[in-house]
């Protein structure tokens, strides 16, 4: 169901591991730094436009909402693809510093969630350096991921399509229609 190059190139990145990038790796991945990278994106939308915070927060706790629910309780559930952790032939090579995670992987919520914040602030925003610094950080994390032994390339390609997705659609459909009224 998915090509061999998905779990090829997973090996090559799983592999090209040391134990200096390691806790860089952990520390993107770790989804409590995300708390103060949030707050400050809240204070960045309340210095963009005070009049549509409210608005404007609840479009990017919806995107996320999106993103982590059609990841989590739609497609790993539906799709049942093994993390790359869970594979027995894997166990004898795979680097997982943070430990094997659940058990389905496919996709990730993560990169979702990420690039579901990292689009739906720019296009709020449309700052061009913090949104470009936003995608950066969501690739960064999305490839820990991937680094850590917890997702295939295919699992995070796909979450940074749910997430961008949500972002756009939620924006067009909800966002813009709340300001306007």
């Amino acid at each position: 169901m998915f090509p061999a190059w998905d779990q090829n190139l997973f090996k090559v990145i799983n592999e090209w591991h040391s134990n200096s990038v390691d806790p860089i790796m952990q520390f993107l991945s770790d989804k409590y730094v995300w708390i103060p990278l949030y707050a400050f994106l809240i204070w960045k939308l309340f210095q963009h436009n005070r009049k549509s915070i409210k608005a404007s927060v609840f479009y990017l706790v919806l995107t996320i909402v999106w993103a982590d629910q059609i990841s989590s309780s739609i497609l790993k559930p539906l799709v049942k693809r093994l993390r790359p952790s869970h594979v027995p032939e894997f166990q004898s090579w795979i680097h997982m510093p943070n430990g094997p995670g659940g058990l389905y992987g496919f996709c990730s919520s993560h990169a979702a969630n990420a690039f579901a914040v990292a689009v739906g602030f720019y296009l709020l925003t449309r700052n061009k350096p913090l949104g470009i610094a936003l995608l950066i950080w969501a690739s960064l994390m999305a490839y820990s991921r991937i680094y850590l032994g917890v997702h295939y390339p295919l699992d995070v390609i796909t979450g940074a399509v749910i997430g961008t997705t949500g972002a756009v659609i939620l924006k067009q459909f909800v966002y813009d229609k709340l300001v306007k009224n």
